[in-house]
């Protein structure tokens, strides 16, 4: 029943179903026809998945990305990365992956950060002489910082899958956000060493910079230092977060208007009714292996392997890799998460660690066609067909592979803040 689940799901992804519906058919007829459960069941847990308190954060923080981006705070984070960096080699380029670190710490929302981020700055890349294939990769690798760099969507729905606290999930990904953006830096470094470089800035003006870029600065400070202060919760936080990003757009910067915040409304309107839908609907999948026990199954399976934790975050890897290149990162947790925490349990394996290993190889998906989401958003920002910038993807798909098997062995990078806490 499970294999005809996933079977059919795939099978409508591949006919280019929408996402939810590819949740929802096949896993309802297996849950209606196969093991013979009422309509109500699916409702109920359904209603349940998405009244959780904690999913609350998810349209909060896009709401926050989105008044930061309209505020100006996103173009003087950016004109901040510039100041800093914009004299080495490639700096135009490192100054975008650093940007997307900055607003990934108030944001949470991967593809509204390559649209916030690269609308500023892929225009000026390419005016400056980097390729345009180039500029439209960079900016979709570096979404995945997004997935990583606390707040993040991803964090919360994994932990709403999983029962981890936020607070753990959001501590795990800080150093391996870190790292990937020092490995992007990496990559633009050796990839732009022939091109010219910009001027330096003055002490003066990265001052300014930084004057100017403050109250962008702060957001991250006060989600982090309210939730891990034990003053706010995650929804809270998101909360305070977003009503900060209008006074800052009001009172300090002076350009947020009233049809600027409807505009930002609609939009989290979409984007997190897309979330939900996947969300309700993935959780037919869930009844069905909790009903044909599939997570034990695969648990005992995987121990009668002799399976040890490195050999199964290195399937896990592949599995989610695979998945990666035809689902997005959400619903390949709602796919695989449900099966793989059981085993994960079993082995030892912290649940910290195997929400990273997930977000490293399923995240990967932003680029890998034929979804590759985040390429599809970075191109459609300067209005380049995406399939020109695939041949850029060997070397991105070489250093991020690289990355999640470094994620599988060293697993303090994710492990030891949470312990902390």
């Amino acid at each position: 029943m499970v294999a005809f689940a996933i079977g059919s799901s795939l099978l409508l992804l591949f006919l280019a179903v929408p996402v939810f519906l590819v949740f929802g058919v096949g896993s309802s007829m297996v849950a209606i026809v196969g093991l013979n459960l009422p309509w109500s069941t699916l409702i109920q847990v359904a209603f349940g998945a998405v009244t959780k308190q904690v999913l609350l954060a998810i349209p909060l923080f896009i709401f926050t990305g989105l008044i930061m981006l309209r505020s100006g705070v996103a173009r003087r984070l950016v004109d901040l990365a510039l100041a800093l960096v914009g004299h080495w080699p490639g700096g135009l380029g490192i100054a975008m992956v650093l940007t997307m670190g900055f607003f990934a710490a108030f944001c949470g929302s991967i593809l509204a950060a390559i649209t916030a981020v690269g609308t500023i700055m892929m225009p000026e890349m390419i005016k400056k002489g980097y390729s345009r294939t180039f500029t439209v990769t960079l900016a979709a690798a570096a979404g995945l910082l997004e997935a990583l760099i606390p707040p993040s969507n991803a964090a919360i729905i994994y932990s709403s899958l999983t029962g981890v606290p936020v607070s753990h999930t959001f501590a795990a990904g800080v150093f391996p956000g870190l790292v990937l953006m020092a490995v992007l830096i990496l990559l633009v470094l050796w990839r732009c060493r022939d091109m010219t470089r910009e001027a330096r800035v003055s002490a003066a003006g990265r001052w300014s910079a930084f004057v100017q870029a403050i109250p962008g600065l702060m957001t991250p400070f006060i989600i982090l230092g309210g939730i891990y202060g034990g003053l706010l919760t995650p929804s809270e936080a998101a909360a305070v977060a977003s009503i900060w990003a209008i006074i800052v757009g009001f009172t300090i910067h002076r350009e947020l208007k009233f049809a600027a915040i409807w505009s930002a409304l609609r939009d989290t309107a979409v984007t997190t009714s897309v979330i939900f839908a996947i969300i309700a609907t993935a959780t037919f999948l869930s009844v069905v292996l909790t009903y044909t026990q599939a997570p034990q199954h695969m648990t005992d399976y995987f121990v009668g392997f002799g399976a040890n934790e490195i050999t199964f975050l290195l399937i896990v890897g592949v599995i989610c890799l695979i998945l990666g290149t035809f689902i997005e990162i959400i619903p390949v947790f709602y796919l695989t998460v449900p099966i793989f925490m059981a085993v994960a349990t079993t082995l030892g394996v912290p649940l910290e660690h195997l929400y990273i290993v997930f977000t490293a190889f399923a995240g990967l998906g932003l680029l890998t066609p034929p979804v590759c989401v985040g390429l599809y958003t970075a191109a459609g920002v300067i209005n380049l067909s995406a399939d020109k910038a695939f041949k850029e993807l060997p070397l991105f798909l070489a250093v991020g592979i690289l990355y999640g098997v470094l994620m599988i062995f060293i697993p303090g990078l994710t492990t030891w803040l949470p312990s902390l806490l």
